[in-house]
């Protein structure tokens, strides 16, 4: 039960990148809130309003990675990586709050009219956040996907959706230079509030399909294709495939049918066998539990209509 999940290395490398996003936040949340209040520019508080939410998502994210990485114990023996895709969900509501407040500041921007100045500057402080931002956001997106830590991909995700945003911003700051027309900077504010909310549907989605357990078709084609070919040179056949994302590790389940008069050591034999090549085709951590049955008098043995579960028999 209490086996460590994760390597001690993968352990350092998601602790010191989900630090990192923290730090960085905070330093690139100053440096947009003093590019604000030297050029007034809407673009430039929506995309500090995002770095708002930005902190208070990672600290959440800080947290559920702490509890993500626990062993399993009595009380959660499939482990606790549940919780990733709660902080996914969590992170994209977040997300989706600060793109209404920067469509509201764009929208009261243009029913006023915008007042900026500094440009220049504020342009330079905003470019310096995109590229610090975007280093961060591939190296969490790179550490998020070697490790499996859905926690992290989505946090890289969030960074690289304030990089759009202050990219956003530099262009309707740059316009509003270069035409003379201050409008450019909150409809651009605007547009990139409609992007934002993008990425935080996608975020959504993917929390609630994975605490519900959705079947990833992709995934369930590569594993019907590989147990076609391994029951198939076997002579065996296979049903009731089943397989869930845990948030860093899959877990498949299987019953395989045998030939009657097959002992239980070849059976036991054949299965593991079964078991090694399901766990290479999917990509990082992989538990897979077979249930080993008659070929046989499967059907009369499974005929119970209260509990009869009749998926197709795939021989």
């Amino acid at each position: 039960m209490g086996e460590q999940i994760f390597s001690d290395k993968e352990l350092r490398q998601m602790k010191t990148g989900m630090n990192l996003s923290f730090g960085i936040g905070i330093g690139m949340l100053v440096m947009k809130m003093s590019a604000y209040f030297l050029t007034g520019s809407s673009a430039i508080l929506s995309d500090a309003a995002e770095s708002v939410v930005h902190v208070l998502a990672v600290g959440f994210a800080a947290w559920s990675l702490r509890i993500s990485i626990s062993p399993p114990d009595r009380e959660h023996p499939y482990g606790h990586a549940k919780i990733s895709y709660f902080s996914a969900g969590v992170e994209g509501a977040m997300i989706a709050i600060a793109a209404v407040y920067i469509m509201y500041k764009a929208g009261l921007a243009i029913y006023e009219g915008p007042d900026l100045e500094r440009l220049g500057a504020g342009t330079f402080i905003t470019f310096l956040t995109v590229v610090i931002n975007g280093a961060l956001g591939w190296y969490l997106l790179r550490i998020g996907r070697n490790t499996g830590a859905i926690i992290l991909e989505a946090n890289g995700r969030h960074v690289l959706t304030d990089v759009w945003t202050s990219s956003g911003a530099i262009v309707g700051l740059v316009l509003a230079m270069t035409t003379g027309w201050l409008y450019w900077d909150p409809i651009i504010a605007i547009v990139l509030a409609l992007n934002i909310l993008g990425t935080s549907y996608r975020l959504i989605r993917k929390g609630i399909h994975g605490l519900m357990d959705q079947v990833d078709p992709k995934v369930m084609a590569r594993l019907t294709k590989v147990l076609e070919r391994e029951c198939e040179a076997r002579r065996i056949g296979y049903h009731e495939l089943r397989c869930r994302n845990l948030g860093n590790s899959w877990w498949v389940d299987l019953h395989l049918l045998f030939a009657r008069g097959t002992t239980i050591e070849r059976a036991h034999e054949v299965a593991s066998q079964v078991e090694e090549v399901v766990k290479a085709s999917l990509p990082g951590r992989v538990s897979v539990i077979t249930h080993m049955e008659p070929r046989e008098g499967h059907d009369l043995t499974h005929r119970d209509p209260q509990t009869e579960f009749n998926p197709e028999v795939e021989l």
